[in-house]
Formats: C-alpha cells, sequence, structure tokens
C-alpha cells in the first residue's frame, strides 16, 4: 500500500502520507516538551518549565481570580490524565481561536477550568476511540477534581463558544511547537 515515497493509496478515499522525518520531530517534542535528552525519562508529565508557560498563558487569557490555575493543578492533571504534548500545542491552538473569536468567553472562565477543558477537548479530538463519553469525562472530572456534571456543562460551553471549530492546519501545531521552544 505505501510506493516509495511513503503515499499511503485507499481507492475511493484522499491520498494520505506520512510525516516526513516523524521520528526527528518525535524526539524533538520529547526533548523539549517532556524532561529533555533522557531517554528514559517517565513521559507521564509534562515538563516543568511546559508548566510554568501554561500556567501563566492561560492565567492571562483567562483573568478571573476564581479558581486561578496552579502549576500543582497541571501537573498533578496532566499526570492523572496522561496529557501528551501534542494534546497540550492543540489545546493552545483552540485557546488561541477563542481569544480572536470569543473574548467574552475568557472573561467568564476559570483559567483553571480552561485548561481542564481545553485539554480534554483536544485529548478527545486526537485519541478518542468511541469510548462513551460520560465514563471519558467521568475520568477527566476525577483528574481535575470536578463532578462530570460539570465536566459536560464545560465542555458544551468550549464547544459552543469555539463553534465546533476543532480540526487544526499541522502548521498551527508547528507554529505553537516553535513558540514554546522559544
Amino acid at each position: 500500500l505505501l510506493d516509495e515515497e511513503g503515499t499511503f493509496f485507499l481507492s475511493g478515499f484522499q491520498e494520505f502520507t506520512f510525516l516526513p522525518r516523524h521520528q526527528q520531530l518525535r524526539e524533538r517534542v520529547r526533548k523539549r516538551l517532556y524532561y529533555g535528552w533522557d531517554k528514559d525519562c517517565s513521559l507521564d508529565n509534562l515538563s516543568s518549565p511546559m508548566a510554568d508557560i501554561t500556567v501563566e498563558l492561560l492565567q492571562k487569557v483567562a483573568p478571573s481570580p476564581i479558581r486561578r490555575l496552579q502549576k500543582n493543578y497541571v501537573s498533578r492533571v496532566s499526570r492523572e490524565a496522561c496529557i501528551s504534548p501534542c494534546s497540550m500545542m492543540l489545546a493552545l491552538v483552540y485557546i488561541e481561536r477563542l481569544r480572536h473569536r470569543n473574548p467574552e468567553y475568557l472573561q467568564q472562565i476559570s483559567s483553571s477550568d480552561l485548561f481542564l477543558i481545553s485539554m480534554m477537548v483536544a485529548s478527545k479530538y486526537l485519541y478518542d476511540e468511541g469510548e462513551e463519553e460520560e465514563v471519558f469525562n467521568d475520568e477527566w472530572g476525577a483528574a481535575g477534581k470536578v463532578d462530570v456534571q460539570t465536566m459536560n456543562t464545560l465542555e458544551m460551553n468550549f464547544l459552543s463558544a469555539i463553534d465546533w471549530s476543532l480540526y487544526t492546519d499541522p502548521r498551527e501545531l508547528f507554529e505553537v511547537l516553535s513558540w514554546l521552544e522559544g
């Protein structure tokens, strides 16, 4: 199914091309957004600088003093919910969209809730394999120490605020990655 250039063809469907130099990109993300150069490190938590960036950015875009985002919350939720750097980057794309399209929403949500719901929506978009939503939202609620009804409300409000615009061009993710590396 693959030709010499790494293109994957399915009859009746659009063609798929594997990302060139995927291995190098994976190593770049591992080094920069997890724990650094150690290949034996645990990949169950975002790096400390990544958590710092997240806290600073989300406190700025969602300035409500209620449930203000803290680094220990970011670290705990990222560990318990297994937030990947790709989910983090996608969530940051979504937050940037909200900043431009719906800044009123960002004035109404706490930075902790914005962190939790943006990570959940990004993770669902990237990795959802058809699990029942109630179970999945329960797990995220447990990680963020909120009940499932709150998670459901946060999710619906977030999706409405972003106008269900979840698809992201890969170039947007690379822009976020470059910004995070800087």
